[in-house]
């Protein structure tokens, strides 16, 4: 890796900026570098060899690739165009940064697991993907690793903000339109606000700046990255009803699984350990709830 990951003007390539996360990233790093940001009219990951071509243009010392496909219902339908943006694009741009001397952080799912573990997962836990999306989604893991650049690979889960399509934009469009909604009570996991994503890898980035070419490479593998705690559909649905401020209130009745019959099949326990993250970094996630309301109240 070449030495200007270590400078203050270092590039930092943002992928991705029109999506939860990306748009939540641009701002959060500012300030660590020079920061450039490219929307999906920029760079369309789909277009392999434009995102070779971006990358050796740009020569950044530090790419962050929040871009994915990430209709999971969908991609059961469309697994070609979801295997070329959750795992043929993020081999690129890991081969792309092995080539530069670049470092790689990109973003996983809990959806690489079956769920059927009892507690929580750890990220040597064998993988066992049940739908399309988190086999794509892992088959990028492995492309990263493959590459032999240094990376973070930080897996999250239930994402969610106050832009684009996600659960709690749902939640609140519906229970203005509903009395009643059936949500899904047996499946558990953390929800995580894009920004706490964001916010939290500005962190990681700014120790990796300060912390010299080894830094990365010491540190490069996967580790786990939701909000803390845990929570079912349901329970998130409550919370985000109960936290709302000038919403209507539905009524929010607990379902199974069964009763909501998707494409794709969800793993029923989505909880992953965060001690690496600590450990490694230093850094505590917030509580699921916390962020809830700090996202609410913005």
């Amino acid at each position: 890796m070449r030495e200007n990951v270590m400078d203050k003007q270092a590039m930092i390539l943002v992928t991705g900026t029109n999506g939860q996360v990306g748009y939540e990233l641009l701002r959060s790093l500012q300030g660590l570098g020079r920061v450039v940001g490219v929307d999906r009219a920029a760079l369309d990951l789909g277009d392999l060899a434009r995102a070779r071509e971006v990358v050796r243009e740009i020569k950044p010392a530090i790419i962050v690739n929040p871009a994915a496909y990430t209709a999971v219902d969908k991609a059961e339908a469309d697994e070609a165009a979801a295997r070329r943006l959750n795992a043929e694009a993020p081999g690129v741009l890991a081969e792309e940064a092995a080539r530069c001397g670049a470092a790689l952080i990109h973003y996983s799912t809990d959806y690489v697991f079956d769920g059927t573990k009892d507690t929580p997962y750890v990220e040597d836990d064998v993988t066992n993907p049940q739908n399309v999306y988190g086999e794509t989604k892992l088959e990028g893991e492995q492309a990263i690793a493959a590459s032999g650049c240094a990376h973070l690979v930080l897996r999250t889960s239930w994402v969610y903000g106050r832009r684009g399509k996600n659960f709690l934009l749902t939640m609140l469009k519906l229970g203005a339109e509903r009395p009643e909604l059936r949500v899904v009570a047996d499946q558990i996991g953390a929800p995580t606000w894009s920004r706490t994503i964001a916010e939290v890898t500005s962190h990681i980035i700014a120790q990796g700046v300060a912390g010299g070419v080894d830094w990365w490479t010491n540190r490069s593998g996967v580790y786990h990255f939701s909000a803390a705690g845990e929570t079912s559909w349901h329970g998130f649905a409550e919370a985000i009803f109960a936290t709302a401020t000038g919403e209507r209130a539905p009524k929010v009745v607990p379902i199974p699984a069964s009763e909501f019959p998707v494409p794709a099949k969800r793993p029923a326990n989505s909880r992953m350990a965060l001690d690496k993250l600590t450990s490694t970094f230093g850094l505590r996630m917030p509580a699921w709830d916390d962020a809830l309301r700090l996202c609410l109240s913005d």
